[in-house]
């Protein structure tokens, strides 16, 4: 019995099977849709759908750099322990080839190009690995950076970033240092923008209506000219600036200077130009709300059968 892309397609849908797997179970079973839906349960890769509902907060933070290519990926598990298994590992370095060689432009794309170490697609893949692991695998989001840039994995992969930099001295020693500094410098502090001018206008906005009213309610601020009010605002602002933004930021190797000085100050040494450009900081399951395990209710039930 012949089958079609549309029959492969369909039972990719109902199974949740990889598009390469859906296609031997027709293909065994001479293209009999419902004798390759048992095919696939006995080979146990009907799982594959039942794992769909499951939090994935755990996973890596990976980076890799391909000539002028870099990328950085987060992909999820669901525990820690198959992070650490060098299957899951070697996935997401392919995931990392199949994202560079491909350059989609989000997570969709991505799913639908061809897998850097196989047949068909990434999508195909990931329901692969998570038949072969065991776990709901997801790939969460990924950025491409072209051009000079420094990185930084920490962790084990629980955060991972990019900076970015124009510079004429690319090819100097004393810059990859100076770059990788302001890479830790990334990971290590709680940066959420890269410069004042980064920050929008409506997040200035609420922090000086924050402060306002703070010194408002101040008894020994509240009846102080506005003049006065509003440079105190600016002063506290700046603190802001320094607690946020990276260039901002005290220098965590020398605190008498800002990370933007340090950069100038090693730029000026070197008698050449260095300019952080941007940054990427992924944190691993960042924002992903993990399930609560109820451990005693759990036994409790297993004792009241």
């Amino acid at each position: 019995m012949a089958f079609t892309a549309k029959d492969v397609a369909e039972l990719r849908k109902q199974t949740g099977c990889g598009m390469m797997d859906c296609k031997k179970a027709l293909t065994e079973t001479d293209g009999d849709f419902e004798a390759a839906v048992k095919y696939l349960r006995e080979k146990g890769m009907g799982a594959v759908a039942k794992k769909a509902d499951r939090i994935a907060a755990e996973g890596l933070v990976d980076i890799m750099t391909i000539g002028n290519t870099t990328a950085i990926v987060e992909v999820n598990s669901e525990t820690d322990f198959v992070a650490k298994n060098q299957t899951f590992k070697d996935f997401v370095k392919d995931i990392l080839k199949s994202i560079i060689e491909n350059k989609p432009a989000d997570v969709d794309a991505l799913l639908a190009s061809k897998f850097a170490a196989g047949e068909g697609t990434v999508a195909d893949a990931l329901a692969e690995n998570t038949y072969k692991i065991g776990e709901k695998l997801s790939i969460r989001r990924f950025v491409i950076v072209e051009g000079t840039v420094s990185t930084y994995i920490h962790g084990m992969g629980a955060t991972g970033v990019i900076v970015s930099f124009d510079t004429d001295l690319a090819d100097k020693a004393e810059f990859a240092e100076c770059a990788k500094n302001v890479a830790l410098q990334t990971a290590a502090m709680d940066v959420k923008y890269l410069d004042k001018e980064s920050v929008p206008a409506s997040v200035l906005a609420e922090e000086e209506a924050i402060l306002i009213k703070q010194m408002k309610e101040d008894p020994k601020m509240a009846n102080k000219p506005d003049n006065i009010l509003a440079n105190i605002v600016k002063g506290r602002l700046g603190k802001f600036y320094e607690n946020n933004c990276l260039l901002e930021q005290a220098y965590v190797k020398d605190d008498s200077m800002s990370v933007s000085k340090y950069v100038a100050s090693v730029a000026k040494e070197l008698g050449g130009n260095i300019k952080v450009t941007g940054y990427v900081r992924f944190d691993k399951g960042e924002g992903i709300q993990k399930r609560e395990e109820d451990y005693g209710a759990e036994i409790a039930k297993m004792i009241n059968g």
